[in-house]
């Protein structure tokens, strides 16, 4: 009796509607949130603009390639100050290279090469599934609401709440959070575009946060790719030739 149960019960979720079902497994429905934000390996070209409560801005020019689910490395582009600096990130360690310094410096993933609200986490983002694992989830009509937890205490954020549009499966808004439970930042997905062959994702991120009044980020991307990038590129030997794979 106790097996015709269990029969009878596998029976009723496989005859769920494919969304329905999808929507009982938080975890595979971030994994697809990754698929559809990026290629597993790409190239891209993005601008960070930081506005200061004053309405001051600073614009920075990106070109960064990504490997896998943990490897990540940014070029700077402008200013012209900043220029040929290089930041790594394999898995949660971090480097960033500064031309004509000597070797590349440790930092950490709450500092930021940038100023700003972006942090070198938000700038090397990973996919999420990499670093955050997710304990529910909620229908919310139009949406999903995933309660992520990171894998580790060396993740940026503790927690997540992550907005995905049910449709597109693509984030739309996500409240970072510390271990203490304190919200620390709020990131912002805009302004859907289509990158070609078949990437069709939000191309605008803006952030701010409580413990930064007055002050907003924004992340533009311009350009996203598929490209097979060397595993020889993410390492710290390699930092000062980045320019040369564009």
């Amino acid at each position: 009796m106790k097996n015709t149960t269990i029969s009878i019960v596998a029976l009723a979720i496989l005859s769920l509607p494919p969304t329905l079902a999808l929507a009982l497994d938080g975890n595979e429905i971030l994994a697809q949130v990754d698929r559809n934000m990026q290629p597993e390996s790409y190239e891209m070209y993005r601008k960070l603009i930081n506005v200061e409560p004053d309405g001051t801005k600073k614009e920075f020019v990106l070109y960064s390639l990504k490997k896998g689910p943990s490897t990540a490395v940014a070029l700077f582009l402008q200013p012209a100050s900043d220029k040929g600096r290089t930041t790594l990130r394999q898995d949660e360690n971090m480097w960033l290279y500064i031309p004509n310094v000597g070797k590349p410096i440790r930092i950490t993933s709450m500092q930021s090469v940038v100023g700003g609200v972006f942090n070198n986490s938000d700038i090397l983002r990973l996919d999420y599934a990499a670093e955050y694992n997710a304990q529910g989830v909620e229908d919310k009509g139009d949406s999903y609401l995933l309660d992520l937890k990171a894998k580790s205490n060396t993740v940026a954020y503790d927690s997540l709440k992550m907005t995905v549009d049910k449709n597109t499966l693509l984030p739309t808004r996500i409240e970072c959070y510390a271990i203490s439970g304190m919200l620390i930042k709020n990131l912002q997905y805009s302004k859907i575009k289509d990158f070609g062959d078949d990437l069709v994702r939000p191309s605008m991120l803006e952030t701010n946060s409580p413990l930064h009044k007055g002050y907003i980020s924004v992340m533009l991307f311009a350009k996203i790719k598929k490209r097979a990038v060397p595993d020889e590129v993410f390492t710290l030997n390699y930092l000062s030739k980045i320019d040369e794979l564009r």
